[in-house]
């Protein structure tokens, strides 16, 4: 736990990351089980993008996932995939605003962008397996 956090603080990030974790797990094996992944890849063309980067964004999902779920440098790996969704949901808006429209909407990459970057800003949470490093620096004189 984080001495600076109350238990339910710490606990209440924790649920955070472990539910963000599951998310960006479940949409990388969408891309696996579902579409594929070289029914992603054709799909990234078709919007064009190179279908090969298909492959490096599941792995960035399903490992950044993983690390979120386990509380592996959760803030760094957090801030790391928003630039992943951030495409998804530029992509996405012309299409409108439910993820169940058919193309799907740019609600659901949206809200994932918002989770990591409160992850970010709040912490690992309780029963993180590898903490990161503070980012806000300590002022003087203050307590």
């Amino acid at each position: 736990m984080n001495a600076s956090l109350s238990p339910s603080t710490d606990l209440g990030i924790a649920v955070l990351r472990v539910s963000l974790g599951a998310m960006w797990i479940a949409h990388a094996l969408l891309k696996l089980f579902v579409f594929t992944l070289p029914g992603t890849a054709q799909y990234f063309e078709s919007i064009g993008f190179p279908g090969l980067l298909a492959y490096p964004v599941f792995v960035a999902e399903l490992g950044g996932g993983l690390a979120l779920l386990f509380g592996i440098y959760a803030r760094q790996v957090a801030l790391a995939l928003v630039p992943v969704m951030a495409v998804a949901a530029a992509v996405h808006v012309p299409i409108g605003w439910m993820h169940t429209s058919p193309g799907g909407g740019w609600e659901y990459p949206v809200f994932l962008i918002a989770a990591s970057l409160a992850l970010w800003l709040l912490g690992d949470g309780a029963a993180a397996l590898k903490r990161s490093p503070g980012w806000v620096p300590q002022l003087r004189g203050a307590k």
